[in-house]
C-alpha cells in the first residue's frame, strides 16, 4: 500500500466513524424522511467498514485470538443494549426480539460467515484449514448456549409458553455468564494455541512480516472501533421502524425485522471473517463467527434476566419447531465440518444452503 493510499485510509477511517456518530445525535428521537434514511444507511456502510479498519489494526497489535475476541465482545454488548433499549416499554410488542435477535445471530455466524469464510478460502486454497481443537470447543458451547436458552424454554412446564420461569432463567442467565468467562479463559490463556491460524509449509503471511502498529495507534484505533460500533448499533435503530414498516406493509412476518438489524449489525464481522480467510487465516475467520455466536447468547441472556426485573411484558425464549429443526441441522453440519480440520467448498457451500433456508423461510414461514 502507497504512502498516499495509507493516509487517505487513515483520514476516511478516522473521520467515518465521528460522522456517523455525529448524524446519530443529530437523528435521534425525531421523525426521518426518506432522504434523511438513506443518509443515515450511507453513514451506516461507511463505519461497517471503519470497523473492520480499525478491529484489523487492533488485531495487529495484540495478536490472535484477542483480536477476533475485541471486535466480537465490542458488538456484543452494543447489540445488547440495543436490545434492552427496544424492549424497555415495548411490552407485549418486543416479547420475542431477544429470541430471535439471538437465534438470527447464531444462524448468521454458524452458516453465513463460516460458509462464506471456508468458500473464499477454499477458492483461493482448494483446501480451508483451521484447528479443530479450538473450532470444535467453540462450537460445542455454541450448541449447548443455544439448546439451554432458546430451546428448553419450549419444553419446560413451570410457566406456561415458551418461557422461563423467574429462577429457570436466573439459572439459564448465570450459567450462560460462567460458560462464557470459561470459554474466553480458554481461548486466551489455557489453550490459546488452539485458536491461532493454522501455518501452511513453506508459506509465509504478509501480516506477520509487517511492522505492528504504535501502542498509540492501538488505542486510537480502539476508540474509533467503540464509536464506529455505536453508529452502527445506533443507526441500525434509526432505520429499523422504516423497515418494520416495510415488513408490516409487505405482511411479512415480525421475525424478518430481526435478521434484518442482525445483518446490519453483524456486517463488521463478517467482512472481517472474510477478509481473514483471503488471507488464509480461515482459524481466525472461525474465531470471529463462534465467539460471535457465544457471546451474543453468554452476554445477552444474563442482561435480558436482570433486565426483566423491570421490562414490562412476557419474555418469550423458546424457539417454534421450525427453528428448533435448522438448529440441530447446524449443529450437527457444524460438527461433520470442524472435526476434520480441514474443509472444502462443499463444507462452505452447504452452510450457505442452510443459511439460504433460514433467510428465506424467515420470510416465508
Amino acid at each position: 500500500m502507497s504512502s498516499s493510499t495509507a493516509s487517505l485510509t487513515r483520514q476516511w477511517t478516522t473521520w467515518g466513524p465521528v460522522v456517523a456518530a455525529l448524524v446519530l445525535v443529530a437523528a435521534w428521537g425525531r421523525d426521518l424522511p426518506g432522504f434523511a434514511v438513506g443518509v443515515i444507511a450511507l453513514c451506516l456502510l461507511a463505519a461497517v467498514l471503519a470497523a473492520v479498519h480499525h478491529a484489523e489494526v487492533i488485531a495487529h497489535r495484540v495478536g490472535e485470538p484477542y483480536g477476533s475476541l475485541v471486535l466480537a465482545v465490542a458488538v456484543t454488548v452494543i447489540e445488547v443494549g440495543l436490545i434492552v433499549t427496544l424492549m424497555v416499554g415495548g411490552g407485549e410488542k418486543t416479547s420475542t426480539y431477544a429470541r430471535d435477535t439471538v437465534f438470527a445471530a447464531v444462524m448468521i455466524t454458524c452458516n453465513g460467515i463460516v460458509g462464506l469464510s471456508l468458500l473464499v478460502a477454499a477458492l483461493r486454497n482448494r483446501v480451508a484449514v483451521f484447528n479443530a481443537e479450538g473450532s470444535g470447543g467453540a462450537l460445542a458451547t455454541v450448541c449447548t448456549l443455544a439448546t439451554m436458552t432458546l430451546v428448553l424454554p419450549t419444553f419446560t412446564t413451570s410457566h406456561p409458553g415458551p418461557e422461563f420461569s423467574s429462577a429457570q432463567l436466573a439459572f439459564a442467565a448465570v450459567a450462560s455468564l460462567c460458560l462464557y468467562a470459561v470459554f474466553v479463559g480458554v481461548q486466551t490463556v489455557r489453550h490459546r494455541d488452539y485458536f491461532l491460524p493454522v501455518p501452511r509449509p513453506g508459506q509465509d503471511s504478509a501480516d506477520e512480516h509487517a511492522d505492528p502498529p504504535t501502542r498509540r495507534d492501538a488505542w486510537t484505533s480502539l476508540g474509533l472501533l467503540v464509536v464506529a460500533l455505536v453508529a452502527v448499533v445506533g443507526n441500525a435503530k434509526l432505520i429499523s421502524p422504516t423497515i418494520e414498516d416495510g415488513v408490516q406493509s409487505a405482511g411479512l412476518p415480525k421475525a424478518v425485522v430481526g435478521v434484518v438489524i442482525a445483518l446490519m449489525v453483524l456486517l463488521p464481522e463478517t467482512l472481517a471473517a472474510v477478509r481473514a480467510a483471503r488471507r488464509d487465516r480461515v482459524q481466525t475467520s472461525l474465531n470471529l463467527a463462534y465467539g460471535s455466536a457465544i457471546a451474543s447468547i453468554g452476554l445477552t441472556i444474563p442482561a435480558i434476566a436482570l433486565a426483566s426485573i423491570w421490562l414490562s411484558g412476557p419474555l418469550v425464549l423458546g424457539l417454534g419447531p421450525l427453528h428448533m429443526v435448522l438448529l440441530v441441522l447446524t449443529g450437527v453440519v457444524s460438527a461433520l465440518t470442524v472435526v476434520p480440520g480441514r474443509a472444502t467448498l462443499l463444507q462452505g457451500g452447504v452452510h450457505l444452503a442452510i443459511f439460504a433456508a433460514f433467510v428465506f423461510l424467515s420470510f416465508s414461514p
